[in-house]
């Protein structure tokens, strides 16, 4: 075997006189990815302190989360709108369904991520199906809201047992800093340390954000908050105290920072990893071919783990965060209703409200005589406590033409189809309901 002109043993591929291009991968390859990834690391439990790995993306990340530090040198070196840390992890910033009290009679037209949250939960519920005549199915879950959280709450974060695929990937970032540095390397070798040093800083700056869920305190005396959240094909009824209630409707997950306003340390955090960058893009093109293929397989190992962390779903974690800490899992139950008119019988028979026409009219705004009959008879049968069962001189009405009786026949059938729904679910539960 040959020697070099040092005398010194040739490193593998020495006498290749092909060269590795290696900008492309430098801080922007696999950037969505590691910017995903690192959104994730709140959530996790001890996550924070396995970031120890030569991540791509450094680029991407710094642009994303230095956006958070505010002052003039960061202002200037990260331009652009500035967000607050829940809206920046994807826990807050999508609007929830509408919100109608059923006692207070307040609307709310947008409520907040965690009403969308606990609306998608209730939609993946099996439905008991009830008969009756079919147009659009529409489920409708009932949600007894027994715990009423406290107006700020520290959240436990998510136990994971899958912490071996991070700690493979920083043997691997160890693994060929150390053959680099053995092979003479020092390019390459200083590089994947540096890449590896600024990532687990980052990760443990960046996940050290407490994880919180606060909601609005609700004005002593405020009367029971049951209401409906809906949309075109889910409605659930939230029944419960009002403070129980708004922490759906108002409530929100947050990170709590010891460094916010100013959030100085993530912009720091930015400012490494912005330096990261620079120093890789032009020190590792003077690294040895063998230098530059550890250098990429660091990265490629780095790139499949944050593939992995960003597909875990986010919104999944939340939901079940949501339902098992902070509603203590609240007790749920569905029902599909054939159509639209047995659900608002339905909801009206569960939700007990003394705004009933109110209620109707809003869910159910046609307006023409039969849709008038029908809902004066609805509500005086409610009123007066009795069932909806009828007759056909009840929808023979003397002013009604053929069409106006035949419709109020099947309007008073899916009335009826709905009450003996609520009455089976009454008798299963005690009478509760």
């Amino acid at each position: 075997m040959g020697v070099n002109p040092h005398g010194e043993l040739p490193l593998p591929l020495d006498r290749s006189r092909f060269n590795l291009d290696t900008s492309g991968v430098v801080g922007v390859f696999g950037g969505e990815q590691a910017v995903s990834a690192m959104g994730t690391i709140p959530l996790y439990k001890n996550w924070k302190y396995l970031g120890w790995y030569n991540s791509p993306g450094s680029y991407e990340i710094a642009k994303r989360y230095g956006g958070l530090a505010k002052s003039r040198f960061f202002d200037g070196l990260f331009p652009g709108s500035r967000s607050d840390p829940a809206t920046l992890f994807e826990m807050d910033g999508i609007k929830g369904p509408k919100f109608e009290a059923a006692h207070s009679g307040t609307v709310i037209e947008e409520t907040s991520y965690l009403a969308d949250l606990f609306m998608k939960e209730c939609h993946e519920l099996d439905g008991k199906v009830v008969k009756g005549r079919p147009t659009q199915p529409v489920g409708v879950t009932i949600a007894d809201l027994k715990h009423e959280p406290l107006t700020d709450v520290k959240i436990e974060q998510v136990v994971s047992h899958s912490s071996i695929f991070s700690c493979i990937t920083i043997l691997v970032s160890l693994g060929t800093c150390i053959t680099c540095a053995c092979m003479g390397d020092g390019f390459s070798s200083s590089m994947i340390l540096l890449g590896t040093l600024v990532g687990g800083i980052s990760c443990f700056v960046i996940g050290s954000g407490e994880f919180v869920f606060t909601h609005p305190a609700p004005a002593p005396g405020s009367p029971p908050g049951d209401g409906i959240i809906c949309s075109e094909k889910e409605i659930v009824l939230l029944r419960g105290k009002e403070g129980a209630v708004n922490s759906v409707t108002r409530g929100k997950f947050g990170l709590r920072f010891k460094s916010e306003p100013n959030y100085h340390d993530i912009g720091w955090c930015s400012v490494l990893l912005m330096v990261q960058f620079l120093a890789q893009l032009l020190l590792i093109p003077q690294g040895t071919l063998f230098g530059q293929l550890m250098f990429i397989i660091s990265i490629a190992v780095s790139w499949g783990h944050n593939m992995w962390l960003s597909s875990r779903n986010k919104e999944k974690i939340q939901r079940r965060i949501l339902m098992k800490e902070v509603l203590r899992e609240p007790k749920l139950i569905k029902y599909t209703l054939p159509n639209r008119t047995s659900m608002v019988v339905f909801i009206l028979l569960a939700s007990r409200t003394e705004k009933m026409e109110r209620l109707l009219n809003n869910l159910l705004p046609n307006e023409t005589k039969v849709w008038e009959k029908w809902k004066a008879t609805i509500i005086e049968r409610l009123r007066e406590g009795k069932r909806l069962e009828f007759q056909p001189s009840e929808w023979e009405v003397p002013d009604f033409d053929h069409e106006e009786r035949s419709l109020l026949e099947t309007l008073y059938k899916d009335a009826s189809s709905a009450w003996y729904a609520h009455d089976n679910l009454c008798k299963e539960q005690g009478d509760i309901v």
